[in-house]
């Protein structure tokens, strides 16, 4: 059981007063104000854009305001390292996943303080650390793999580990179950609450209301870099919280479960293995269908899907894309035949974030672009523009450098440059991650306007509501093979869960013996 720290009558153990912070054409925080109570979890909201994050990463050194101060534990503060920032008792986990790859586990949980016996390190004592710091959050991680091997959502916990391990008095969590399965959502809320029970204070950047209303005690709303709004939770319900967030009604949507008869296969994969991943796998996908992906993280989504668009050279099987067989396998065929995948981690394999938004968005259609092997920039621009405008991405320009927007601002910028290649088959792993509630509206209308449009989608969420929002079928993956398909008329979570988990063959087992 975590211990207290904080004497009685303390109220407020983080305050922001008059904090601005400007970037190059940007104004992210103007003049903001934030008073935190020792113990609560208090919830930062807003869409993408609005500045909860550069908030978030001032609190813990990553950033220092231009104007205004932070005061932590009574004393004010300017936090030029985040390494400053933890020692005086505040860590961040980040939404963006922040490692050397090419360690080991407990090597990254230990690069702030390495365990020595005399002049050598102690490997022992590394390991047996970052053992219990895993244990307590209830890890399933082996401190000896090397982070860049680890799925994302074992990542997110190693970070998380790291932060609680090192005894902060204040954390900040930065849409931390983004990439969560609903266990592992399940051990990081009890871990939350068991923080909070021993006095540690959170801080809590989401998009997700139902998280926010589940945990949070306080909510302050952040709109173009300024207050909005601080209520306790209690006094605000969803649809209100949601018109301070984006300042208009949110239009509701009907999902995609009654839309009509699809037409002809424009994906089919036939019999589809990789050694050690997943195994036989056959599955079609019709023009007009969005075909949602339902399984647990590890389940083998991913590992499909990357191996449909050719990205693992080990794979075997035969996939068609419009009736043609893809012999040679790899990206560029894909997207020759009419395939493009938006996959699940933006930073790694969906940007290149050296470039602007501009580049960034053209990559998939250099060739239609190009004249006599010279980029076209005038149609360039405007094809970017035109995306830009349509996904409202929340930057000075397109010719701003991808690496300074906010991640859903980065994800929609993904999203456009998939959407400018006009394929007509589609595959969007985790569309919506990190993203706010109100362009997690127009990115869902955007998928059904497409698939209303004769494309054919298939969707990997984690997310069940979202799935079963968009999905006109569903393909539940468990343990590397397919097990079960549903239609979208009458499937609910409870029931996509049954086979997600085995407990639908479990059941049907114990009935026939």
């Amino acid at each position: 059981m975590w211990s207290g720290w904080y004497a009685p009558g303390v109220a407020a153990i983080l305050e922001a007063r008059s904090i601005t912070k400007r970037f190059p054409g940007v104004v992210a925080l103007d003049e903001v104000d934030l008073s935190v109570e020792a113990g609560s979890c208090h919830a930062l909201m807003g869409e993408n854009g609005a500045g909860k994050s550069t908030l978030g990463k001032i609190f813990a050194g990553l950033y220092q305001p231009d104007e205004g101060e932070v005061i932590f534990e009574g004393r004010a503060e300017r936090f030029t390292t985040p390494t400053a920032a933890l020692r005086a008792g505040i860590s961040m986990v980040h939404q963006e996943l922040v490692f050397c790859e090419n360690l080991s586990v407990a090597e990254n949980l230990s690069l702030d303080r390495f365990p020595k016996k005399g002049l050598f390190l102690d490997r022992t004592e590394m390991i047996r650390r970052a053992t219990e710091w895993l244990d307590r959050i209830g890890a399933d991680v082996d401190p000896r793999a090397p982070v860049g091997e680890l799925p994302i959502a074992k990542r997110q916990l190693v970070q998380i580990a790291g932060a609680v391990g090192r005894g902060a008095r204040l954390i900040v969590f930065d849409e931390p179950t983004s990439s969560l399965s609903q266990h592992e959502v399940n051990i990081l809320f009890e871990q939350i609450r068991a923080l909070k029970a021993g006095g540690v204070t959170c801080v809590y950047v989401s998009h997700r209301l139902e998280e926010v209303y589940e945990l949070c005690d306080t909510v302050t709303v952040l709109r173009d870099g300024r207050l909005v709004a601080t209520r306790p939770i209690a006094d605000v319900d969803r649809s209100e919280l949601v018109c301070l967030m984006i300042g208009r009604e949110l239009e509701m949507v009907d999902s995609m479960r009654s839309a009509g008869e699809p037409g002809e296969v424009a994906l089919e994969v036939r019999n589809l293995d990789s050694p050690g991943r997943f195994e036989d796998v056959t599955f079609t996908v019709r023009r007009g269908e969005i075909v949602g992906f339902a399984g647990l993280v590890g389940s083998g989504r991913t590992e499909i899907v990357e191996t449909v668009f050719g990205l693992d050279s080990q794979g075997s099987g035969q996939v068609r894309v419009g009736g043609r067989l893809l012999i040679r396998r790899s990206p560029a065929a894909s997207m020759r035949a009419g395939l493009g995948m938006i996959p699940e981690d933006r930073k790694r394999n969906g940007l290149v974030l050296s470039m602007n938004a501009r580049e960034n968005i053209s990559l998939p259609t250099l060739n239609e672009l190009a004249r006599l092997g010279w980029i076209a920039s005038a149609r360039e621009r405007r094809m970017a523009e035109e995306y830009f405008r349509a996904l409202r991405v929340k930057a000075p320009s397109i010719e701003s450098g991808v690496e300074g927007l906010s991640g859903g601002n980065q994800q929609k910028v993904v999203i456009a440059k998939w959407l400018a290649a006009n394929c007509e088959v589609l595959i969007l792993d985790e569309p919506t991650r990190g993203v706010d509630v109100g362009a997690k509206a127009e990115i869902h209308e955007l998928i059904r306007g497409l698939a209303r449009g004769g494309k054919a989608i298939v969707v990997i969420s984690s997310d069940l509501p979202e799935l079963l929002a968009l999905s006109t079928r569903f393909v539940v993956v468990r343990l590397g093979r397919l097990v079960g398909e549903l239609p979208g008329e009458g499937a609910d979570e409870e029931a996509l869960m049954r086979l997600m988990t085995g407990v639908e063959s479990e059941s049907r087992t114990s009935a026939g013996t």
